[in-house]
């Protein structure tokens, strides 16, 4: 395994991180309890979750990972050993059965009380702000939704001053950003230096070989105030690990059983790109998968790459990613697909 830090922090982070959102949904707590085993044997200590979690979000599943995890953490005692990440879910209709205020003081406290009774432990070394509320471009949205965003942004004081109140009580240990755009990291980084707040220290955003828009604009904010990417969906829902191509439907998988998560990823465009990446990796001699992880794993603006499986294969292949190293030709031949075929999934 390959090591990094938390930027502005000394802690040790793998740079696999293990997705668990599949956990209580696709995956039985035997299930979760094996790809924990695994994961940190492999040299894995970084595990991501959220209250939102399972996904598909609903009202009896709510909730459902962290439980998963407090309990292997109870069973195991290896919460010391994992630096856990977990996020408060962000306003909208598939949320409105988890609460309806938003990033409201009340809420955060609310949100990281539950997470912490669930994952059964005293403190999260990372806590995350899943998606803005004011409304922005991700989750398949290509561009700023200008017409429909709420005029308001969030109050960006007020969460910081809550977030510093859980950190002196010693229930979250850092926090950090999930989908949000340059503008509204920079103003979180500006009320944090004017009033000395708690400084966001992550952004956890959409990146893969077929959605690249991180670069647009988030990558410099990345690099020049020190803000480190753990990188989602970096196989695109299973689409960048070829088990859809040539119209392919294998019925377990989660495109199948949950169609609405892969539409993004389902037009002419992305197909052919995946099918020229395919051919790279082959000449390459390794996996469609592997080569879309480790592309990933070397990039200068990424602390993680978040990967998640439902089988234990998958989860291996995952984890052996981050030993494939990527020769100038072959990231010559990755540029020449996105230069032809630029972000083809939103």
């Amino acid at each position: 395994m390959k090591y990094t830090t938390l930027p502005h922090t000394d802690i040790k982070v793998s740079k696999i991180c293990l997705g668990t959102m599949t956990w209580g949904k696709q995956n039985t707590q035997q299930e979760g309890f094996e790809q924990m085993d695994y994961a940190l044997e492999q040299g894995v200590n970084f595990f991501d979750t959220a209250e939102l979690y399972s996904v598909p979000a609903t009202p009896d599943t709510y909730g459902s990972t962290e439980k998963i995890i407090g309990n292997w953490f109870q069973k195991t005692g290896n919460r010391d050993k994992v630096v856990l990440t977990s996020k408060i879910c962000g306003p909208g209709p598939y949320t409105a059965h988890i609460r309806e205020n938003g990033f409201a003081k009340e809420a955060i406290i609310e949100a990281v009380e539950g997470s912490l009774k669930r994952l059964k432990t005293d403190y999260i070394d990372l806590y995350q702000l899943h998606w803005p509320e004011r409304g922005v471009n991700t989750f398949g949205l290509r561009d700023y939704p200008y017409k429909t965003s709420r005029k308001e942004a969030e109050n960006h004081v007020e969460i910081l001053e809550t977030l510093d109140a859980l950190i002196k009580q010693g229930k979250i240990r850092q926090v950090g950003l999930s989908n949000e755009t340059p503008w509204g990291t920079l103003q979180y980084l500006q009320a944090s230096k004017e009033l000395n707040l708690p400084r966001m220290i992550t952004m956890q955003n959409s990146y893969s070989l077929v959605h690249r828009s991180y670069e647009y604009g988030m990558s410099e904010v990345s690099m020049r105030e020190n803000i480190g990417l753990l990188a989602y969906s970096p196989l695109a829902q299973g689409v960048l690990t070829g088990k859809y191509l040539r119209g392919q439907k294998p019925a377990d998988a989660r495109g199948i059983l949950f169609p609405n998560y892969i539409l993004r990823y389902q037009s002419d465009l992305v197909q052919e790109a995946v099918l020229k990446y395919e051919a790279i990796a082959k000449n390459a001699g390794i996996t469609l998968t592997e080569l879309s992880l480790a592309y990933i794993n070397q990039l200068p603006f990424v602390t993680a790459n978040i990967i998640g499986a439902t089988k234990m294969s998958q989860l291996k292949e995952n984890i052996n990613s981050i030993n494939v190293e990527l020769s100038e030709e072959v990231l010559a031949e990755i540029e020449a697909v996105h230069k032809l075929i630029p972000n083809p999934a939103p």
